[in-house]
């Protein structure tokens, strides 16, 4: 039997923050829920660069697991980040672009009108100042920044665990998807006890396979100012002629820990891990510039005025060896203090790999428990690294040109004569740096079974904090933060029967109205209905998770009827469309948390995180207007889109209850929590159905009856949307939906029943349009061409686990089947949605 200060200690370890590095997992009986933000921000602003860094990512986790015959576990476990806004791209002197702030895309057009003259050997460059026209000399060096469309990978994997009295034994393996990149891996994991379980020994293997398939785009040569008055078509352009990178890699790793309970107050554990990267190492979107020195009269050089020699300057993709090995030791030291009831986390990291890089991390943290289930973590931590052997933020070949080299390289392509290094990357992840942080979590302990948590993570990134000095110039300095909710929810605790679940199905914009509820009357309605059930005791708590998926991919529409190219082309855009959606998917993943201050009213919080998927076509006949911005970076055809989506906000009211018999009504708020900015290449609106909500404070009221008889059960509601708002920050308004929907149950056995149901649902046109660019090539750009009348039928199965360690845990399913489209304007057919949900209330 452990202490009570090792009981507390391990709370308090246990109350360290999972950031995005560290993703919730389930243990035993449990269900887990992650969401994570990162952001990055700052960055140095000068006359070249007039803004600073955008990238964002957000964050899914979910984790479920449960035990099986005591011993055996099984873990299922699911991410996905969806990443958006500019990164760096390469590092360049800042005379040697023009309007770097424009840059936008997967690639970079280097203007040549900046350049007057750059002597790599002093690293000093002439530029004409754009507001006075005079000529000017700079040292500085800027980050060359491209942004694209949203981007999302999502991974899966699955983890069996057996465990004896004093050892353990896991197996899992997965898949992570992107456009661009798939890997599946495998692992294998023991833990072994001994010394009365006071010493662990644990061993991991892994292995990881990886496909790479990109699209890349070439670049421009950035050339000398002799250029200036050459035409355009006359420059020749310098691809890096593998324009595509299909490729693999490798990974295998071996990760070996040691943790000792010292005494009842403290703990060490210490770690060591080796990996093997083979393959396809570099960042296919990453590129580096070369300069190569000319000595040639006929251009000037040196320049009389200056004294500076003339460059020819081009760029490289990134070519990073093809192996790599990386160590890592650490050491880790519990302490827990009776006095204050709290423990103390110091943590040391050692990272060595045969690129030249080492790397320290050090960090601290206290875990100070306190009354009514409430931990609060406060942390800090230092990170510094060297930089890789072949990293530099540009490179100066070590020859000179003659005039016939340089004809020959401009007007022929042809590179044979310049002396590239074996391996290059202007990556400033691969620079000498260190990062300051410093963080805060916030756990709670609510109902039994029932754990929140909070953190942010505040970072400064920079050159000058590497340990030792010596660290990347201050033009790749920035901060970022890194934030996180997180839901652990014991599945195996004591709780009340919990009822169905319940969501609008989406048409349309694909709209996101989600409510559930539970009681005891009527039986589960279908997976798919929103509000079918209150909590009817007082202090009642509720926890649920559900996902949607919904798919068009059939005919487009005009009205009811089908169309085809012809009539798409010449009345959808006004005459000039000339792409059409393929297929659309949305998946979404939301939380229920309902809670019952008396017998009478609910409370409901429901957030929400969404991911489209849109494919497109080019129509037959169709019109190219040049409004680009539709073709993604790697090289697919159409756009993907993830994130947040909005947050409801509901009142649940009991207006009759009799046996047999149940009526209440629910009076909602939805906040505009999701994104209505998201764009593609070039900077402009991605289409309106993709955006991740409305922008608009919602109303969303209900009506619903349910009702029962021995096996039977039924229902029906009114349910509606009003936009509160004319407008959004963007400039236009979803259209206001009304929905009805009646449905039918019968109890199969004492766990399992089949539900039917129909729903009719009506929904406005788009009122307004963006305020900024935003594309017109196809009908889904078009504010006209959102809403209708659909009609649906949904079939489902709803099951209670009747006894066991689960009792009482509930799941839904159900498939809506689309019956009749007569949609606004021209739209793809609907094939359907799937609604899965899970609850259980305490």
């Amino acid at each position: 039997m452990a202490s009570p200060a090792l009981r507390a200690l391990t709370v308090a370890a246990l109350a360290l923050p999972g950031l995005l590095p560290s993703p919730v997992r389930a243990e035993g009986d449990e269900f887990g829920f992650q969401y994570g933000r990162y952001e990055e921000s700052g960055g140095p602003v000068s006359r070249f660069r007039s803004t600073g860094n955008s990238i964002h990512v957000d964050s899914l986790q979910a984790s479920g697991s449960t035990r099986f015959f005591d011993r055996l576990k099984v873990q299922v476990n699911y991410s996905q980040d969806t990443w958006s806004g500019a990164t760096p791209i390469t590092t360049a002197p800042a005379s040697a672009v023009n309007h770097i702030d424009n840059i936008s895309g997967a690639s970079v057009f280097w203007d040549v009108s900046r350049l007057a003259h750059f002597d790599p050997a002093k690293g000093v460059g002439t530029f004409l100042d754009a507001k006075t026209f005079r000529p000017g000399m700079t040292h500085e060096t800027v980050q060359v920044m491209a942004s694209a469309s949203p981007e999302t990978r999502k991974q899966g994997d699955l983890k069996l665990s057996y465990e004896w009295n004093e050892a353990a034994l896991d197996i899992g393996g997965g898949n992570s998807i992107e456009r661009d990149y798939n890997s599946r891996f495998f692992n294998l994991g023991g833990r072994l006890d001994f010394n009365q379980k006071l010493t662990s020994l644990t061993l991991g293997l892994s292995y990881t396979d990886s496909i790479i398939d990109s699209q890349r785009f070439s670049q421009r040569v950035i050339s000398t100012p002799v250029l200036a008055d050459t035409p355009i078509e006359s420059r020749r352009l310098f691809p890096d002629w593998s324009l595509g990178v299909h490729d693999s890699r490798q990974d295998m790793a071996l990760n070996l820990g040691l943790t000792q309970v010292l005494d009842k107050k403290s703990l060490l554990a210490a770690g060591f891990s080796y990996s093997n990267a083979s393959g396809y190492q570099s960042n296919p979107y990453k590129e580096s510039l070369f300069f190569a020195p000319l000595l040639a009269p006929q251009l000037l050089s040196p320049n009389p005025d200056t004294g500076l020699l003339s460059s020819l300057v081009f760029s490289q993709y990134d070519h990073r060896p093809q192996g790599r090995d990386q160590f890592t030791w650490s050491g880790h030291y519990v302490r827990h203090f009776d006095t204050v009831d709290g423990a103390l986390h110091l943590d040391y990291r050692f990272f060595h790999d045969n690129w030249g890089i080492n790397a320290h991390t050090f960090e601290a943290a206290w875990g100070q428990p306190f009354a009514d289930g409430w931990i609060v973590t406060p942390k800090m931590r230092y990170y510094s690294q060297s930089a890789a052997d072949f990293f530099r933020p540009y490179y100066v070949l070590d020859q000179t040109l003659a005039f016939d080299d340089y004809v020959n390289i401009l007007l022929n392509g042809d590179r044979s004569k310049l002396k590239f290094p074996a391996h290059f990357s202007s990556d400033h992840r691969l620079s000498a740096f260190g990062t300051i942080s410093g963080g805060l979590t916030i756990n709670k302990q609510f109902a039994k079974g029932v754990n929140l948590e909070a953190g942010i993570e505040y970072y400064t990134h920079a050159g000058d904090f590497k340990l030792g000095g010596g660290g990347i110039g201050g033009y790749a300095d920035f901060d970022y933060y890194l934030i996180n909710a997180a839901l652990r929810v014991d599945l195996s605790s004591s709780f009340t029967m919990a009822g169905g679940h319940g969501m609008h199905s989406m048409h349309g914009r694909h709209e996101h109205d989600e409510h559930s509820g539970h009681s005891a009357h009527g039986g589960h309605a279908p997976a798919g209905v929103m509000f079918d059930h209150m909590l009817d005791k007082a202090d009642g708590f509720m926890v649920g998770y559900r996902y949607m998926y919904s798919l068009q991919d059939g005919d487009m529409l005009h009205g009811a009827h089908s169309t085809g190219d012809a009539a798409i082309v010449h009345n959808a855009c006004g005459g000039g469309c000339s792409i059409a959606p393929q297929e659309m998917a949305m998946h979404m993943h939301m939380l229920d948390l309902m809670y019952a201050p008396t017998d009478w009213l609910n409370l409901m919080l429901m957030p929400q995180f969404m991911d489209m998927d849109m494919t497109l076509r080019r129509l037959q006949g169709g019109i190219d207007n040049g409004s680009g911005g539709h073709h993604h970076g790697g090289g697919s055809f159409g756009h993907e889109t993830g994130g947040v989506g909005d947050t409801g906000m509901y009142a649940l009211f009991k207006l009759y209850d009799a046996p047999g018999h149940h009526v209440h009504m629910s009076l909602g708020l939805s906040a505009p929590t999701g994104s209505v900015n998201r764009k593609i290449d070039g900077g402009e609106f991605i289409h309106y159905g993709m955006q991740l909500g409305s922008g608009t404070w919602d109303f969303k009221p209900s009506l619903t009856y349910t009702g029962q008889l021995e096996r039977w059960s039924w229902g029906g509601q009114l349910s509606g949307t009003k936009r509160m708002e004319d407008r959004n920050e963007s400039g236009f308004a979803f259209g206001d939906i009304f929905q009805t929907t009646a449905w039918g149950s019968y109890k199969l056995t004492n766990w399992l029943a089949a539900s039917v149901r129909g729903v009719y649902t009506a929904q406005g046109k788009i009122d307004g349009r963006y305020i900024g660019p935003h594309g017109a090539s196809g009908p889904m750009d078009f504010p006209a061409s959102y809403g209708g009348q659909y009609w649906d039928m949904g079939f489902g199965l709803n099951a209670t686990v009747p006894d066991g360690r689960l009792k009482g845990n509930h799941f839904g399913v159900e498939w809506l089947q689309p019956v009749k489209d007569d949609v606004h304007g021209y739209q793809l057919e609907r094939d359907g949605a799937l609604s899965a949900t899970w609850g259980m209330a305490f």
